[in-house]
């Protein structure tokens, strides 16, 4: 039928499972391991202020944070950080690559439910290994028919993506929790969008919620479904 929702676009970190607990955990680590040279909030306001200006060169993910935190060590103790301190942030940026998939309650009812009647897309960001690992090990790649892992995402992304399927972008739908990179530039691009928002999210993914006929937001991914069935 006409405007009947045919592709359903899913955002992977913190909204099929969770990722920014252990980047919270990790900069824990961080703070106490340069204890002795700045104190943890500006410590925190120098690491983001690293990570934003090496996006561009790092893109987004654990190996871009683990170099902005060896830049920010060496920055703080103005060259003299010790060597084991690089190796144990090394490490635990290993540690980050290699732990576990836990995925977030009802994701994958969600995931299952929907891939029977809609086409249904990946579309995260990070590290193109790193993400295809994670997808692998969440027993949730074969329900998807489509994985697209970009370097941002904005409405051309969006505009490119589902308008090289059926309906284009008026039959799409995105799911995430990124207000900033999920829903408002779905949206722009012509699509609906759905907020699952998540208890940690980074800052640099903070974005006011759109005033928009398209937009709907639900507590957690049970909801999903009805969403779905109501705008069908």
């Amino acid at each position: 039928m006409p405007g009947k929702l045919r592709t359903i676009g899913f955002d992977a970190d913190d909204t099929l499972w969770h990722n920014e607990r252990f980047f919270r955990l990790t900069q824990d680590r961080f703070a106490a391991l340069l204890a002795d040279h700045a104190e943890k909030d500006h410590l925190n306001e120098r690491l983001l202020q690293a990570e934003m200006r090496n996006i561009g060169h790092y893109g987004y993910g654990v190996k871009g944070f683990v170099l902005s935190m060896i830049e920010t060590a060496v920055e703080i103790t103005d060259g003299r950080v010790p060597g084991e301190v690089i190796a144990e942030l090394l490490a635990v940026g290993r540690d980050m690559l290699d732990h576990p998939i836990e995925l977030l309650p009802h994701a994958s009812e969600a995931v299952e439910a929907l891939a029977t009647d809609h086409h249904l897309v990946l579309i995260t960001k990070g590290d193109l290994l790193h993400q295809e690992r994670k997808l692998a090990q969440s027993g949730l790649g074969e329900m998807f028919d489509g994985v697209e892992i970009v370097s941002e995402k904005t409405p051309s992304t969006y505009t490119r993506i589902f308008g090289a399927l059926s309906g284009g972008a008026p039959a799409a739908l995105m799911v995430g929790n990124s207000m900033r990179s999920d829903i408002r530039p779905a949206i722009e691009a012509g699509a609906w969008a759905v907020h699952v928002p998540h208890d940690l999210a980074w800052a640099l993914e903070h974005a006011e919620p759109p005033a928009h006929p398209r937009f709907r937001e639900i507590p957690d991914l049970s909801g999903l479904l009805s969403v779905v069935a109501e705008i069908s």
